[in-house]
């Protein structure tokens, strides 16, 4: 969440801020003003009505001890004015900050400088292509022929028990599932990351935490007779065990990591997209988050990026590294990273990992903080990133590694998946 402090102070920033992620209430920010000087006008109201009422007490107790109880009578009344003044105030004060923070939770992080011009996918900034010595010479069949030759995910069946776009990986599918799954864990906490197993339900105030909502109410799964809401991310829990805290400096850099299920309604997907492991409404993913002091951010988004790109090039597949232009960023981003792998079969790249900063939004709305060498209280600043996201990895793998009769896999899952190949 953007403060009202860096609005009220650097005002023509925030609206270039919002202009060049396409936000288009931009008259909200004059409205929050609007708001916040009317606010700051009470504040001040009260905080004079309070002073008099505190030096009209000390009178009246030095009136009393004289007898002078006529006079003591008469600033008595005058305090009970008082009281019923601070008491409206009070109230009119509640409803502008009510009103203010309504608008505040409506704006989107600005983009950092860093953050490529444009709207839409197609002005995103190539910013690295690698693993080209593991594309494959020829074709081959798409990952949704050889899923149902090596009996590895059953579309129909997923359609069957609960509907499009939650299927059953079956046989080596499912141990192809485990096995990524475990060897994501084991890279991350190998680089430092402490492994979370997080619910996959979480509370209105963990979504709104994240970024979730209001900006994706839409695409999430709830829960209504409970409030609850299916996570979109492990995202969305492991940031928020440190909601409302105060971090030790000495604890900082927090890495975290963490698999989970995640659910993702993805209102208005159709046609070829969505084909097979393309997009589903439910899958695994692993992920990492970070929470560090604002001045390490960026290094370390340097650093999150740098081993995601590694946990790819283990896996021997062709990816490459994009730089979000603005209107293609998240509500919450201030400068994201997606890694594509390309589908030989499909001739496409799959997005399989987004590695964001988002510096002090989420923070802010959840209050997670540490203090400085002075003992002065400030905002961390909360990164994260897919280590990976499974289905298109695993699509990858099985157009990328085919062979006339098996799956090679990478090495780097061979003692996971306990062999070197899938098999019909």
């Amino acid at each position: 969440m953007l403060s009202i402090q860096l609005i009220r102070q650097q005002t023509d920033f925030v609206k270039k801020g919002l202009e060049k992620k396409y936000f288009k209430s931009i008259h909200f920010i004059d409205d929050l003003l609007a708001i916040d000087e009317q606010r700051r006008k009470i504040l001040t109201q009260q905080e004079e009505c309070s002073a008099s009422m505190n030096q009209y007490a000390k009178q009246i107790g030095a009136l009393m001890a004289t007898k002078e109880t006529e006079k003591a009578d008469t600033l008595k009344t005058k305090v009970s004015h008082l009281k019923t003044q601070v008491t409206q105030l009070t109230q009119t004060l509640q409803e502008l900050e009510q009103q203010q923070s309504d608008i505040l939770l409506q704006l989107p992080n600005l983009p950092t400088a860093l953050v490529p011009e444009g709207k839409t996918p197609t002005e995103n900034v190539l910013v690295k292509q690698g693993g080209e010595q593991f594309l494959p010479s020829t074709k081959g069949l798409p990952h949704w022929d050889l899923c149902k030759q090596y009996q590895l995910v059953d579309f129909e069946l997923g359609n069957k028990v609960t509907g499009a776009g939650f299927p059953f990986y079956t046989h080596q599918g499912a141990k192809l599932q485990r096995a990524l799954i475990q060897y994501f864990l084991d890279f991350n906490t190998k680089a430092g990351y402490a492994e979370y197993a997080a619910p996959i339900l979480v509370n209105e105030e963990s979504a709104f935490g994240t970024g979730q909502l209001p900006d994706k109410e839409g695409q999430m799964y709830v829960a209504q007779t409970d409030g609850l809401y299916l996570i979109p991310t492990a995202e969305v829990p492991l940031t928020n065990v440190f909601r409302n805290d105060i971090i030790e400096a000495k604890k900082l850099p927090l890495r975290l990591t963490g698999y989970t299920p995640c659910f993702r309604r993805e209102a208005g997907s159709y046609g070829k997209d969505v084909r097979g492991l393309n997009r589903l409404h439910q899958f695994d993913k692993v992920e990492i988050v970070q929470l560090v002091e604002p001045h390490l951010s960026y290094a370390t988004l340097d650093t999150m990026v740098s081993h995601v790109e590694q946990l790819l090039i283990s896996l021997q597949l062709p990816y490459r590294i994009l730089r979000l232009c603005a209107g293609d960023m998240s509500f919450a981003s201030a400068l994201t990273y997606d890694f594509e792998v390309f589908s030989a079969a499909q001739e496409k790249w799959l997005e399989v990992s987004s590695v964001s900063n988002f510096e002090s939004f989420q923070t802010n709305r959840m209050k997670i903080r540490t203090k400085d060498e002075n003992g002065k209280t400030q905002l961390l600043h909360s990164l994260n990133g897919s280590s990976l996201a499974l289905p298109r990895i695993m699509a990858a793998l099985l157009e990328n590694h085919q062979t006339d009769n098996a799956i090679a896999l990478p090495p780097c899952l061979h003692g996971y998946f306990g062999g070197t190949k899938i098999i019909r």
